[in-house]
């Protein structure tokens, strides 16, 4: 009696349990059940965009599952305003491949692009973007396509990206324009120094964006920040070969969206172009650049380890040469250490019509060549303690 009793109790929990797989098992949209194929040549980009939908329409937590393999991807896009599933975590074992053929997708401006979403989360996975046949295309001069972002999210919140690499995007590599609440973490972004505008992460009209323990080698900026950001912390970043971490370019357009409330701590620069940035074209604008702390950043062979550029003009040809409008002011810089490869470590080129002002500089010790480089400052205000070498130019 006693064990008829015991599988009666235990009948009902199995059911329980197989109901609960059950729904588990409904929140899985496996990319390969959509027609998707692991081979590298079939274009399997309507398959991960079904997958999407069914994910979209769940009303519960949703994980849309990449097996191993490589994946061949024209355009997709993710659209989110209609998605019941505020939770959908996308999880890749294999890799996403770009046409080797840049005209399928050179001029779309966007590779993967997710648009009004929340709540996503890409966990692992390697998008290769194929880019260096447009690299040497733009490289040669000949008309090429602009190319696109790997990468981008827009109008978009609660954003976590985990694990996943970045290859030889044809464009930027990861782009967040209009986001909130938005968390990267062991990313690795790799593309050659040479590669043109494959800038690392881009952030623009954004909030609350955090980069954490990223590895970024690339043929521009690692990191980016645009127009319209505050609230970032970027933490732990290896970046080279590239042009370092930069606020900017900005001021190009007379209404422009200021920068505020940036940290970038515990950064190692090896053999870029700079180090911590920042960058405004010489032209009216009413931005502004204001509470930033470069704190624990080090340098090896850096070119331009510390510069505040506001005559900013890359080519050379055509450069504004008005003063600029960005205001920049209060900027720390904490423990900034290493090598340059340039006598001249320490560069203030603030504008002549908005100097610079709030310049702090703590324990900065830089040299050139075994002994200690040189600072130029111009329309630049502020203080320095502790250990500083090179000298501080700075106006007091």
């Amino acid at each position: 009696m006693m064990r008829k009793m015991s599988s009666f109790i235990l009948f009902p929990h199995f059911i329980i349990l197989l109901f609960s797989l059950s729904i588990a098992a409904d929140s899985i949209y496996n990319v390969q059940n959509y027609g998707a194929k692991s081979d590298g040549k079939l274009d399997s980009s309507k398959a991960f965009v079904s997958a999407w939908t069914a994910a979209c329409a769940s009303s519960s937590p949703a994980t849309i599952y990449v097996p191993k393999g490589s994946y061949l991807l024209g355009n997709a896009y993710f659209y989110g305003q209609a998605c019941k599933s505020n939770a959908i975590t996308i999880h890749i074992l294999g890799t996403l491949v770009a046409p080797s053929d840049y005209n399928v997708i050179g001029k779309s401006g966007n590779w993967i692009k997710f648009e009004r979403v929340t709540g996503v989360s890409i966990v692992g996975g390697t998008l290769d973007g194929q880019g260096s046949a447009l690299w040497a295309c733009k490289n040669s001069g000949k008309g090429c396509p602009t190319g696109t972002t790997t990468l981008a999210f827009y109008n978009s919140n609660n954003i976590a990206i985990s694990g996943l690499t970045s290859l030889d995007s044809q464009m930027f590599h990861i782009l967040f324009d209009g986001c909130h609440n938005v968390k990267l973490q062991g990313v690795k972004v790799s593309a050659p120094g040479n590669s043109p505008d494959t800038d690392g992460i881009h952030v623009q009209s954004s909030s609350n964006v955090t980069i954490l323990n990223s590895k970024i080698g690339t043929g521009d900026d690692c990191i980016s920040i645009g127009p319209g950001n505050s609230n970032l912390w970027i933490e732990n970043i290896a970046c080279g070969p590239g042009h370092g971490i930069s606020i900017g370019s900005l001021g190009w357009d007379m209404e422009e969206a200021g920068v505020q409330n940036v940290t970038v701590k515990t950064a190692t620069f090896t053999g870029t172009q700079n180090g911590v940035r920042v960058k405004t074209w010489a032209r009216p604008s009413n931005g502004f650049v204001r509470n930033v702390l470069f704190q624990h950043a080090l340098m090896n062979n850096v070119e331009n380890p510390i510069i505040i550029d506001q005559n900013y003009c890359p080519n050379h040809g055509n450069c504004p040469q008005q003063g600029s409008g960005i205001k920049v002011s209060d900027i720390t810089y904490q423990d900034v250490h290493g090598t340059s490869a340039t006598e001249v470590a320490v560069k203030f080129d603030c504008s002549k019509t908005n100097p610079c002002n709030g310049i702090t500089l703590l324990d900065v010790k830089l040299s050139y060549k075994d002994h200690p480089a040189e600072a130029l400052c111009v329309n630049a205000g502020g203080k320095a303690s502790g250990i500083q070498q090179p000298n501080s130019c700075l106006q007091v």
